[in-house]
């Protein structure tokens, strides 16, 4: 077969909510479970042909880090860049990417992590997908509505009722990228908004009246990862499921709680660590308490008692005890009386 899977993943946006983290750096490069947001998302492909896949990102502020990740972690995918340096909304990000939205494509937003199987699109499918979760209160999302045969008819984005409650959680595959960047181009054309935004839901909405055969695929799980809470909570997710390596994190001296991921570098010297917690290359911990947290590269933390912190690399804490979101080359130190 000589078709190729596109996957086109907008990232442009500067993760406001996950600051002073996304000072330094863009959200999908945010560290936990041992990887980048970014690493576990792209782990969704590794069951498909890895010459038949074809990476777009589409970057914004920092963007240069994630070419830099993507040539170090995973230099075997082919992987192009387009800069959206306006954030106008979903489409409006696509629509930098149109040429290359060409035969079989899928949309993946990056701030979500789901179980959703995407080595199903491989052969690549003739009717369209779309992933969905049901929510109690689906106002914040991109709700779905389908007929009786199952069939995708309508997406309304953030809708103000509550009766339907399939969201989608970021994920949609199109048999032809073609249709989607002409979707895309008579939404610009003719402003179609929501709220604001150029939404890629209302493109769809134009590809379904034009005949677009779309059907809904459930997930179990969708975790986001846009917050620090959610971060933690993602982090507590994966650490539950394949990513804990308390078997070769133990350290003499040190007492290690699962589950956590301790980096071969990692250092832990008369402290404890976990459960819940991750530790990049070079982190150290001494003389302390740290559970339900993430120390990123060579951060350190001594003599102080940490719970559901997040230290961005090279962060310091000393002598403090509690919660503690501090971002890349910053400090915290308890001061004496």
């Amino acid at each position: 077969m000589d078709s190729t899977l596109t996957v086109v993943i907008p990232m442009a946006g500067r993760g406001k909510r996950l600051r002073p983290l996304t000072w330094s750096r863009p959200k999908p490069l945010v560290y936990v479970a041992g990887d980048a947001v970014l690493g576990h998302v792209l782990r969704a492909f590794r069951d498909l042909p890895q010459d038949r896949l074809r990476f777009v990102f589409i970057v914004g502020y920092r963007g240069e880090q994630i070419r830099a990740y993507m040539a170090q972690a995973h230099p075997q995918w082919q992987a192009e860049y387009v800069e959206q340096k306006e954030l106008l909304g979903q489409s409006h990000a696509l629509w930098q990417a149109r040429t290359y939205l060409t035969g079989p494509t899928l949309v993946l937003f990056v701030d979500t992590i789901t179980d959703a199987d995407f080595a199903g699109l491989w052969p690549p499918p003739d009717e369209g997908r779309l992933w969905v979760h049901p929510v109690d209160d689906p106002r914040r999302f991109g709700v779905v509505f389908t007929d009786a045969q199952g069939r995708v008819t309508r997406i309304v984005e953030k809708p103000d009722t509550t009766e339907h409650k399939l969201a989608v959680v970021g994920a949609y595959y199109f048999p032809r990228g073609e249709d989607l960047a002409q979707a895309i181009a008579f939404q610009l054309e003719h402003e179609v908004r929501t709220k604001g935004e150029y939404y890629l839901a209302d493109a769809i909405n134009v590809m379904l009246e034009r005949g677009l055969v779309m059907r809904p695929v459930s997930v179990e799980t969708w975790l986001d990862a846009g917050t620090p809470e959610t971060v933690l909570a993602l982090n507590r997710y994966l650490l539950d499921h394949g990513h804990d390596n308390t078997a070769e994190a133990l350290r003499p001296g040190a007492v290690i709680v699962p589950p956590v991921y301790l980096h071969p570098d990692a250092v832990v010297e008369d402290a404890v660590v976990g459960p819940y917690v991750t530790l990049g290359p070079g982190a150290v911990v001494r003389r302390s308490l740290v559970r339900d947290s993430i120390l990123e590269a060579e951060a350190v933390v001594e003599d102080a008692h940490l719970q559901a912190s997040l230290l961005g690399a090279r962060a310091r804490i000393a002598g403090a005890h509690g919660v503690f979101l501090v971002g890349d080359d910053s400090a915290v130190q308890a001061r004496l009386a």
